[in-house]
């Protein structure tokens, strides 16, 4: 005969709640585990003469709950494979395949240890709380653990139960990731022991009330009733993609329903810079507005996709999430990368790798693949560093100056006898030769520019400010003055 555990749910209170099928286990069974003595069908039991061994003590003995329930399932297969001829009875709270992780390991383990498992469901939690709370779950209803909240699993629109609340610090967490969402005030209701006689508490708080409740424990949830108020999905994707999708409706916006992806290009150049200047300015505050007219470009363009059948945004975000996961091979495989390079490294690889399993054609150049509509600045920038790892390049700092040199004296005496052509043409090549030099010093030409464009432009508002101050004018001052005020701002606007 094989080892075997029968798996049954005790309920969600005391032995009322227990079916007549679980009870004619529970006598006829004589090794009797239960996670936890802590349940009110248990001390019911006890009276009739069923007695449990707990796996109590591993509570306090390991640092874990995942190392408690990994204990309790080694323990039950040893067990019932040291007994093969009699049947391992375990008990859990409420309905086995309910919030029950040491189920899940057992199901996941049981077969490969040659261990039979029979489950008996019993009344979940979840039974009592739709009773007792009042609500519909085929409304719309999530079920979500405490312990692994997050802010991406809240959906206002649906009724949520969060259980296992077992403590202080898990009703703080909780509170913290629905305050993501919710407004602080935002009603919410905890439920103690629902449909135990003499010990259920069902309460409502305001959500910043939460963590500041008398008692917690294992019979402890938190719901929060659906509602229709559609501030609260103000910072979910979905809202943004149903909104971006009634102005493109024929009931939206005229404006947003006659635009093409050639119509906006520019638009999504200008937001892109301009979330570049607030991020130059270091304005947390200008970024947060930039950021989000940029994230409305990709849904325009998206959307536009989406009404042709092509594409959605969310096979945008799936794209994505599969492009960062395969090119981070370090961090979501068994590649190694102690530092950056090592890790740009494993990118560019994986990136080669990626194409070639798309069936894209490798490259004629190594120039090809950089954007055409790139500035001329980053372009220089990206061309250089391509040819580089082929080995074409300077070998120091020196022969890049020294090509500097070079490109200026050229330019020098295109200016003395040469056409404009060529004296356009002289100054592009000393322009690149600089940004040449810009790549031995680790440092991004247009960072560098943009960094100098800010100074210039502080510097001679400083000048503009001074002229005001004396209440003249640009064609009342001379350049002397002009430059004494430059070089005084360069003082004061040291940063």
């Amino acid at each position: 005969m094989a080892p075997s555990i029968t798996i049954v749910g005790l309920g969600s209170g005391g032995e009322d709640q227990l079916t007549l099928g679980i009870l004619k286990a529970l006598e006829q069974t004589t090794h009797r585990y239960v996670r936890t003595l802590d349940h009110p069908a248990v001390a019911d039991l006890q009276l009739r003469n069923i007695s449990f061994q707990s796996f109590d003590s591993l509570y306090e003995q390991l640092e874990s709950f995942e190392g408690v329930y990994e204990a309790i399932t080694l323990e039950l297969i040893n067990t019932a494979k040291r007994h093969p001829n009699e049947t391992i009875l375990y008990a859990v709270p409420g309905h086995p395949m309910v919030a029950e992780r040491t189920v899940q390991l057992l199901r996941q383990r049981a077969t490969e240890e040659g261990v039979q498992l029979q489950l008996l469901g019993g009344e979940s939690f979840l039974d009592q709380a739709f009773t007792r709370l009042g609500f519909d779950p085929i409304e719309g209803f999530q079920l979500l653990d405490a312990s692994e909240l997050r802010r991406e699993h809240l959906r206002p629109h649906l009724h949520t139960v969060i259980g296992q609340v077992y403590d202080v610090y898990t009703a703080s967490d909780v509170k913290l990731t629905l305050m993501s969402v919710y407004p602080d005030d935002h009603p919410v209701i905890v439920g103690k022991a629902l449909g135990v006689s003499g010990h259920e508490v069902i309460q409502q708080i305001p959500l910043h009330e939460l963590d500041r409740l008398e008692s917690y424990g294992n019979l402890m949830l938190v719901y929060v009733a659906a509602s229709t108020d559609e501030r609260l999905r103000r910072g979910s994707f979905e809202r943004l993609h149903e909104i971006v999708s009634i102005l493109r409706s024929p009931e939206g916006c005229p404006w947003d329903r006659e635009q093409t992806h050639l119509s906006i290009r520019r638009n999504f150049i200008e937001e892109t810079f301009e979330a570049i200047e607030a991020i130059d300015l270091d304005d947390p505050d200008g970024m947060k507005e930039e950021f989000g007219d940029v994230i409305l470009q990709v849904l325009l363009h998206s959307q536009m996709e989406e009404e042709t059948g092509a594409f959605d945004v969310y096979d945008v975000l799936a794209e994505l999430n599969d492009k960062l996961i395969f090119r981070h091979p370090h961090v979501f495989g068994g590649a190694n990368a102690p530092d950056a390079e090592a890790a740009l490294q494993n990118w560019e690889q994986m990136k080669a790798e990626e194409k070639k399993r798309k069936g894209i054609p490798e490259r004629t150049s190594i120039l090809d693949g950089i954007p055409k509509d790139l500035p001329a600045l980053p372009r220089a920038h990206k061309q250089q560093k391509q040819a580089a790892k082929v080995g074409f390049d300077w070998p120091d700092l020196n022969g890049v100056f020294d090509k500097m040199e070079e490109e200026l004296q050229e330019l020098r005496e295109a200016v003395k006898q040469e056409s404009p052509e060529r004296q356009q043409d002289e100054l592009g090549d000393l322009l690149f030769a600089v940004v040449n030099a810009s790549r031995f010093l680790k440092a991004d030409p247009e960072e560098a520019l943009a960094g100098t464009n800010r100074k210039f432009a502080a510097r001679f508002k400083y000048i503009e400010e001074q002229l005001r101050i004396s209440g003249r004018t640009f064609e009342q001052t001379d350049l002397s003055e002009m430059e004494a005020w430059w070089q005084e701002a360069k003082i004061r606007l040291q940063p």
